[in-house]
């Protein structure tokens, strides 16, 4: 294989410079590990790996050639095409040098992590994810608890084939974005085991406050969170004087986690005596707010991000971030901030004090 180093990257070794090599995702992945920011450790098989697996086995022209077939605005031909394309590579096999290629790096990542077969989560991340006139966050496929070199090949195939899953061929055409200008990586990495997971936003996304941090957590992984299949915990936190504002604690009644007899990834339901306590201690959503104000920083915009709670760090709880992307929503509108800015936390409180609010 040429170039066999453009094939596979570290998260170390990208940054917002790689996004046509790694996508969106991935990306930020390494931008954050650049930041100091917590992210668990692993690897960006990038499109030129894609490039060459579609070139190898000859069906990119197949892959296109369906793809002009479709009517625009028919979805059962839209349908009809993805069915098509994802089985086309779903069932094509990788090349010999590329699969023993990037199953030495996930050797590598278990050896890294001390952990034989490291479960991993094996993530899309595609070219166009974050484009400033569109957002396909979240369209391509996720995969949580991946073992073993077989299941990464496999699930890092689906992940390509997810770029041609019916709702991301929609939103290109209705985006008028061409198909062959958007390309896929896959980020491989050590799974975190988390006791609770969510979304952070950096600004409240409600309002589009930016003077304070919203966050959501649940029990378990957060794909509850993200998939919206559960009411969250949420927290609002001052940016200025890191104090939780509000705090809403719901009731929880699902969690995604770990089956250890099938080591795979489970819908469960919490048990009663959980369901109604705060899954995410005062002293983490704090942490986890400084973390998203150093994010924010970094990149100089609002930030959505995913983090979890590692509970297989001993001694306490470990803050990790999965992932990271701009904020959509609100960003490109003219919002005015709640609480004006101050020089300083003190400047705040004694604002708060004039105007005869309690200041905790």
């Amino acid at each position: 294989m040429e170039k066999r180093h453009n094939y596979v990257l570290w998260f170390e070794e990208c940054d917002l410079k790689s996004f046509p090599l790694v996508g969106g995702k991935n990306a930020s992945l390494g931008e954050l590990l650049k930041a100091d920011i917590p992210v668990p450790p692993g690897f960006a098989i990038t499109t030129s790996a894609y490039n060459l697996f579609l070139e190898q086995r000859n069906i990119k022209k197949e892959i296109f050639k369906t793809l002009k077939s479709i009517k625009t605005e028919d979805m059962d031909s839209v349908e009809e095409a993805s069915k098509t394309i994802r089985a086309l590579i779903e069932g094509t096999e990788m090349n010999d040098d590329l699969q023993d290629y990037i199953g030495e790096f996930y050797r590598r990542l278990s050896k890294k992590c001390n952990v034989p077969a490291v479960p991993a989560a094996v993530r899309s991340s595609a070219t166009a994810e974050d484009l400033p006139t569109a957002s396909f966050a979240g369209l391509q496929d996720t995969f949580l608890w991946i073992r073993g070199v077989d299941d990464i090949l496999t699930h890092v195939k689906k992940c390509w084939s997810s770029l041609f899953a019916p709702r991301v061929i929609s939103y290109r055409i209705k985006m008028g974005i061409p198909h062959e200008q958007v390309e896929i990586s896959v980020g491989v990495q050590k799974m975190a085991n988390a006791w609770s997971a969510g979304v952070m936003f950096t600004l409240n996304p409600a309002t589009g406050d930016q003077s304070t941090i919203a966050i959501d957590a649940n029990f378990g992984f957060g794909e509850s969170v993200v998939s919206g299949e559960c009411t969250p915990d949420n927290f609002i936190i001052n940016k200025i004087t890191d104090e939780i504002i509000k705090k809403s604690i719901s009731h929880k009644t699902i969690l995604y986690t770990r089956d250890p007899e099938s080591h795979c990834v489970v819908k469960q339901a919490i048990p009663d005596e959980r369901t109604d306590i705060q899954c995410l201690v005062d002293k983490d959503a704090i942490g986890l707010a400084r973390i998203g104000k150093k994010i924010e920083k970094h990149y100089g915009k609002p930030m959505d991000i995913e983090w979890a709670i590692d509970k297989d760090t001993p001694g306490k709880a470990k803050i990790m971030i999965l992932q990271s992307r701009p904020e959509t929503s609100w960003s490109d509108k003219k919002i005015e901030p709640v609480m004006k800015p101050r020089s300083s936390a003190l400047a705040h409180i004694c604002a708060e004090l004039v105007a005869g609010k309690k200041v905790n």
